[in-house]
Order: structure tokens, then C-alpha cells, then sequence
């Protein structure tokens, strides 16, 4: 049978490698829109909670986790002997940068070496995975043929990138629009039929390199215009002025305005991350792409204000940032998200640690933190822990958190968020961003 009539008739198997934030919900769409699914991920411990259809990502209903593995149609395993079963194969499998803010992409080749082992004619490889233009046909494409087998004929090749935004309760996998582009014309066909099963709008473009492109543009915009506001944050510091008044009274503006909000830096895999793969490729083609550069170089240095403007603060009251008892309120990335990846506050609790600070943090979604070497557990909110604070840090600004009290009982609350903005009385006491 065609490729393409297993995949219209929903007897297509896919294999989903990674299971993360991108992987598992993917997995499970397309579980329940009924295709036989086998996750594969290299972490026992996600293997083991999928099976029994334990849930470990908010974004996923559990009844449909549940649901996926009762009925059989969905099996994780460590095994990638399990892809040689599969007809379709989507690569969610996570890149970061190293340490020199240079694109690791060591996942994406490991499992295509493994696939490139178990291809057979009649697959379709897509990768999901974020990354620089270029990748689909310079790094899976020649390590996918070495065995002879013809793209566009015998087997189909795509990129298609993930828009997950994890916490976001009106769009989900199934309802964002799904950018696809092949490296042929009959592998974007194939590709794009295979999505509008499980999605509800698919928008094709020429090649992958313009599907990679569109991915990274979307994270450089936004990159781009938080580091605008994070600097006019700083200014209007200097100038004694209430950022968030500038930026909600241009919010007024009928036309050509579109409001962002600082912050204490940016976090999660996609922000921080993916406009580096941009600037790094455009040095292949003489380009240096300033604009990227420059604006990680303030959001990075986020942290280092908000730990300055701290110690301000406590001087200006008497205490000195050593030995000052700051109790930080929320440690991931995003409100009412367990996501801690490239979380600021885990940088901003280290320059605090650094500098003598004694730490206590509160986050529903972390019971545990580890910050340069040192372990921290999350504490509940009280007013006696609250009062006793030198200041009261609002890092994320989770919606579990009561601010009307956490304003009433703190002597100090610095507030990065604009959290308590909502707080009616006396506030001479916080401090925004």
C-alpha cells in the first residue's frame, strides 16, 4: 500500500523520537487521532511514566494520555530498533547552544544516525526540532541517502517546526497553524497530508529552509523587541519613571503599536536559543547580524540588573545585600508553567547566593532548585516569612500567588513582573522593574 493511502486511512505507524514538551503531546495527537504510535526517548524514567500513562506534561490532558495508552495505540520504549516498524518519523529531540552560545546539534545527529541505520523505502522523516536554515538538506538529507535510497522516491523528507507554547490554554498542537515545507515537491504532499489528519490548518511553504527560517524569525522578533523594552526599562529607571505607565499608555495607540513587557530576563528553550542559530548561520555568508547579538547581550544582562537595582534598594533602607534574607516568589521560566528551562531566576539566585544572600523561594511548580551547587526546596508563603524577608523578590508571577497579602505582610517587595499591579492600598513599599 502507498505511503500516502496508510497515512489517509490512518494505518500509517509513526514514531515520535523525544519526549518532551514537544514530543509527548504530538505523540498523543496523533495517537488519538488514531495512528499507532511508539515514543522513543533515551530517559527511562519518561519511558516508564508513559507507559503507565503518567502524565508529566501539563499541556497534555491526562484523559488523553490515558486514553492513547489504554487502547494500545500508543507504546514508549528506549529501543530505536522499534523506528524499522514505523512508516512515518518525527525528530522532537531538543538544541541547545554550548557554552559558547554556539548551535549543539548532537541530538539531531545521534538519532539520524540511528534512523539512517533503520531507514527502508516508504518513510516519511520529518524534523521538528528547531534549528538553523539549512539543516533538513545539509545534515539529515546526505546522512538519510548514503544507503541509495532516492529522495522524493523512495523515501520523504520534511521540516516541519514546533510552535509550542507551553502553559497557552487557547492554542494547542492540534489548532496552531502547521508550517510544512519538503525537500521535494512529492515530499511536501506527503508531509502535508500526514499533518491535516491531526491539525486543523496546514501552511506550506517551498523548501525546509524557509520552514527553518519562518521558526527562528518568529523567536528573533520576539528576542528583538524585549530586549527594546527591557533597555527602556533600565532608562526609565534612571529617570524615575514607571515603564509599564509608558508602555500602556502607547498601547492606546490605535495602529503601528504592538505592546511587549520586560522583565527579569527571558527563558525557556526557544527565546534565549534559537536567535543564536540565526546569527551563528549568518556568518557562513559573510553577515553579521547585529541586532540578534545585541539583543541577547541586554536580555542576558537582565539578571545583573535586577541584582544591582536590589542591592540598591537595601542600601537605600539600611542593609547591605550580604546577609540580606531575600525571599524569591517563582522560579520557572513562566507563569503557571513547570518549566524552569533557561529560567532568569536561576541566574539571578546564583548572583544573589554569590554576593551573601541567604535565599528562600516559593514555586508551586519547583519543589526543588539547584543553584550552583547549592540545593534549595520550596518553602510555603507565610506572613511570619513574608515579614522576616528583607525583600520579597516576584520573579515569575504565578497566578497561585496572593499578592494583596504578599504586599500587605512583606517590609520590601521588588517586583519584576508588575505582578501587583492589581494591589489596591498603600504600595509605597514595592518596587517595579
Amino acid at each position: 500500500m502507498h505511503l500516502l493511502e496508510k497515512i489517509q486511512r490512518r494505518e500509517a505507524v509513526v514514531g515520535v523520537v523525544g519526549l518532551g514538551y514537544v514530543g509527548l503531546p504530538l505523540a498523543v495527537l496523533q495517537a488519538v487521532t488514531g495512528f499507532r504510535v511508539f515514543g522513543i526517548d533515551e530517559v527511562h524514567d519518561k519511558v516508564e511514566r508513559v507507559n503507565r500513562a503518567e502524565n508529566y506534561i501539563a499541556d497534555v490532558p491526562d484523559a488523553e494520555l490515558q486514553r492513547a495508552v489504554s487502547s494500545g495505540r500508543f507504546t514508549a520504549t528506549t529501543d530505536f530498533d522499534a523506528l524499522t516498524q514505523c512508516d512515518v518519523v518525527l525528530l522532537c529531540v531538543p538544541t541547545p547552544l554550548t557554552l559558547n552560545k554556539q548551535p549543539d546539534i548532537s541530538a539531531i545527529l545521534k538519532v539520524t544516525r540511528e534512523l539512517a541505520r533503520r531507514i527502508r523505502p516508504g518513510m516519511l522523516v520529518v524534523l521538528e526540532s528547531t534549528t538553523y536554515p539549512g539543516t533538513t538538506e545539509e545534515v539529515l538529507l546526505p546522512m538519510l541517502t548514503t544507503g541509495g535510497l532516492k529522495i522524493g522516491q523512495d523515501f520523504h523528507l520534511a521540516f516541519s517546526p514546533e510552535r509550542v507554547d507551553p502553559g497557552n490554554r487557547t492554542f494547542k498542537t492540534q489548532n496552531t497553524f502547521k508550517l510544512v515545507g519538503g525537500v521535494t515537491s512529492a515530499c511536501l504532499q506527503v508531509a502535508q497530508t500526514f499533518y491535516e489528519q491531526s491539525i486543523m490548518k496546514i501552511y506550506s511553504v517551498s523548501s525546509p529552509r524557509v520552514a527553518e527560517m519562518t521558526k527562528v524569525f518568529e523567536n528573533v522578533f520576539r528576542s528583538i523587541n524585549i530586549a527594546l523594552v527591557n533597555e527602556l526599562a533600565v532608562l526609565c529607571d534612571r529617570m524615575g519613571l514607571n515603564v509599564y505607565e509608558v508602555i500602556d499608555a502607547a498601547a492606546t495607540k490605535n495602529f503601528g503599536f504592538m505592546p511587549f513587557y520586560p522583565g527579569p530576563g527571558v527563558g525557556g528553550h526557544c527565546i534565549p536559543l534559537d536567535p543564536y542559530y540565526l546569527a551563528w548561520k549568518s556568518k557562513e555568508y559573510d553577515l553579521q547580524m547585529r541586532f540578534i547579538e545585541l539583543a541577547g547581550e541586554i536580555n542576558d544582562g537582565m539578571p545583573y540588573y535586577v541584582v544591582a537595582k536590589l542591592q540598591r534598594l537595601l542600601n537605600q533602607r539600611g542593609r547591605c545585600l550580604n546577609g540580606a534574607r531575600i525571599f524569591v516568589l517563582g522560579v520557572t521560566y513562566k507563569a503557571d508553567v513547570a518549566d524552569p528551562r533557561e529560567t532568569p531566576a536561576r541566574k539571578i539566585m546564583e548572583l544573589l547566593q554569590r554576593d551573601g544572600a541567604t535565599l528562600t523561594y516559593a514555586d508551586p511548580y519547583t519543589p526543588h532548585m539547584d543553584v550552583a551547587g547549592r540545593s534549595y526546596a520550596a518553602v510555603e508563603i507565610d506572613a511570619d516569612r513574608l515579614a522576616q524577608s528583607d525583600c520579597v523578590l516576584i520573579l515569575t508571577a504565578h497566578s497561585a500567588f496572593d499578592y494583596e497579602r504578599i504586599v500587605r505582610h512583606a517590609p520590601l517587595v521588588y517586583d519584576t513582573r508588575h505582578a501587583t499591579k492589581a494591589v489596591q492600598g498603600t504600595t509605597d513599599h514595592v518596587v517595579v522593574l
